[in-house]
């Protein structure tokens, strides 16, 4: 049965409409079936062919043949596929029917001849194009739900523009620090009846999470919302949008660097970095509804107790032993302070770093990764509960931030809460403040990237060579003679540092010798062979790593001095630039692949 008789013109396929223009020696498309080209069908061919198909036209004749190839160049090949027959041509897009009865239906070119059948393809290419053709629909199908997914996701998130507080840079070539911040925040549904209502969220859960450079490890420190501090002066916008700056105040509760005065993430972030020396890169913020949208679509967070828990207080009913929390539950667990240890907050931290580390397992597990619907509710949940920084305020540089930090063995990721001490301006201490020597010893270990976990055994050979420049004699500090160099981000941190080593370290040989030729990362101390025990006595002062130590081939003549440039991990004179090589004894720490039953 020919085109013609099929009686409606949108039964015709488009890819038989391809015809031979003898003028040209083209193949052309034609429509307009009074043309009196055919359009029967040609050959079969399979839908997934996309952009070749083969056709191949014959004449009845060998006169006929002879003449088109003589138009149509000596280029073209003379045989088909399955014969010599005659020349074969690229026909873009040609499909072929059956009739019910099996056999071709063919309409006669008044110019070509009639159309010989053309041999059947191969099962295995038919296979091949079959595959071919699939994998392109599933290709394109992919990314279609990629990208509607992404356009979802995406419209879920929250973002915050901090200023400067922050890194521009979705992921940093060096550690990493992430401030995740929970508030008290009651809006949403059902949230109405928890404490302060009207609360404007504060900082009432916050951990900086430290991500060593070479992703091998991470440590989270919780920080107490009832630690008493100074908070820096910061900017923020107001209600119009409008940048307004919030001045400092000493002397206040840390929560209140966060929604107190019109204060923003941003100003969290510089009280942390004022704290502790370290930048935060970005912030991650949650309220109550996240915690029970996140438990719900990671299916249940597992936790254990050591002894049955009733508090009339938070609502939380729980079992000795192990049970899976979520929802409203799971938030019960993370606001409770009366059920555990003296009641206190730092008590309450440390069931909050429980809980943390067992989401973190039940993230990276299998029955998560491995399953499409939960990862997707997950993703959802974790969008929709995050507020976060505009440095990675939409779905892709949240992936690619996860990704960075998924890195990590679950066993290598340490929790510890911030060394405190009670305040001792107050007589009957409610509030607490940094321990002075334990909370600079931790800082600094974060601050040089000191892992608190023994995952660098691999490197300790090669650096026992370098470590052992630290050991030996050391000189009087009268001895030590120096030339002290600013290759930091801090203007006159040269100046400062002579200062402190004359006047707190008895080092009365040093000379400011101001900006270096170029900033560095890490500070460097250079030094002659015969200076060594000045090199070491210079070192313990500061704080200085093993690695800063750069000792030259030759002995210093005369009263040549050592150089010490100091680099961006410098933060300050007096503030150690590297810690001990572990946690200072005391502070407790928790590894997250390790559940730990809340006591």
């Amino acid at each position: 049965m020919d085109a013609h008789s099929r009686g409606r013109a949108d039964d015709i396929d488009p890819a038989d409409q391809w015809v031979l223009n003898p003028h040209t020696g083209n193949y052309e498309l034609r429509l307009d079936h009074s043309t009196g080209e055919s359009s029967s069908p040609s050959r079969t061919a399979t839908a997934e062919e996309t952009g070749r198909r083969s056709s191949t036209r014959t004449g009845s004749s060998r006169e006929s043949r002879e003449s088109r190839e003589s138009r149509e160049g000596s280029g073209r090949r003379g045989a088909r596929e399955g014969g010599a027959e005659g020349p074969r041509r690229e026909v873009p897009g040609q499909r072929s029917r059956r009739s019910s009865q099996g056999a071709r239906g063919a309409a006669e070119p008044p110019t070509s001849g009639r159309r010989k059948r053309k041999p059947k393809k191969s099962r295995k290419k038919k296979a091949l194009l079959w595959t071919g053709g699939v994998m392109a629909f599933v290709v394109v199908g992919a990314s279609l739900g990629v990208y509607v997914l992404y356009q979802q996701l995406n419209g879920n998130i929250d973002s915050i523009d901090v200023g400067d507080a922050g890194s521009k840079n979705v992921v940093s070539d060096g550690p990493m620090n992430i401030l995740i911040i929970g508030t008290d925040k009651r809006t949403g549904k059902g949230n109405e009846g928890y404490g302060d209502k009207g609360s404007e969220g504060h900082a009432d859960t916050t951990i900086l999470f430290h991500v060593s450079e070479d992703r091998t490890n991470a440590t989270a420190m919780s920080i107490p919302r009832d630690l008493m501090t100074e908070i820096p002066e910061c900017e923020a916008k107001d209600a119009d949008g409008a940048d307004v700056t919030i001045p400092g105040t000493p002397n206040e509760r840390f929560n209140t660097s966060l929604g107190q005065s019109g204060r923003n993430p941003g100003c969290t972030m510089k009280t942390v970095e004022n704290i502790t020396g370290l930048k935060p890169d970005h912030f991650m913020m949650v309220d109550f509804n996240a915690v029970k949208e996140l438990t719900t679509a990671v299916g249940g967070v597992e936790v254990c107790m050591a002894k049955p828990v009733d508090d009339p207080k938070s609502h939380l009913k729980l079992p000795q032993g192990t049970s899976e929390v979520q929802g409203e539950q799971a938030l019960a667990l993370l606001r409770t302070r009366h059920s555990f240890g003296n009641e206190s907050d730092l008590d309450r931290i440390k069931v909050q770093q429980q809980f943390l580390a067992s989401m973190i397992r039940e993230m990276k597990s299998s029955d998560t990764l491995t399953n499409p619907k939960k990862l997707y509710k997950l993703a959802d949940a974790a969008t929709n509960a995050l507020t976060v920084d505009t440095a990675i305020g939409d779905a892709q540089k949240l992936m690619t931030l996860a990704q960075e930090i998924s890195k990590v063995n679950t066993k290598n990721i340490t929790f510890l809460t911030m060394p405190v001490i009670d305040n001792p301006a107050e007589p009957s201490p409610v509030t607490v403040v940094v321990d002075p020597v334990k909370g600079e010893q931790l800082f600094a270990m974060m601050r040089s990237d000191t892992s608190l976990t023994e995952v660098k055994k691999k490197e300790k050979a090669a650096k026992g060579k370098q470590a052992a420049l630290l050991k030996g004699p050391k000189a009087d500090p009268a001895d030590v003679r120096v030339d002290v160099l600013n290759g930091g981000e801090i203007p006159g941190a040269a100046g400062s540092t002579v200062t402190w080593l004359q006047n707190e370290q008895g080092v009365l040989k040093s000379t400011n010798k101001a900006n270096a030729p170029e900033k560095i990362k890490k500070t460097t101390l250079e030094y002659a062979p015969n200076q060594a025990d000045q090199a070491r006595a210079l070192a313990e002062m500061m704080g200085l790593p093993a690695t800063a130590m750069k000792p030259g081939t030759a002995d210093a003549e005369g009263l040549e001095a050592m150089v010490l440039t100091l680099g961006a991990d410098f933060k300050g004179a007096g503030q150690l630039i590297t810690g001990p090589a572990k946690a200072p004894e005391g502070v407790e720490q928790a590894s997250a692949d390790k559940a730990v039953c809340a006591k």
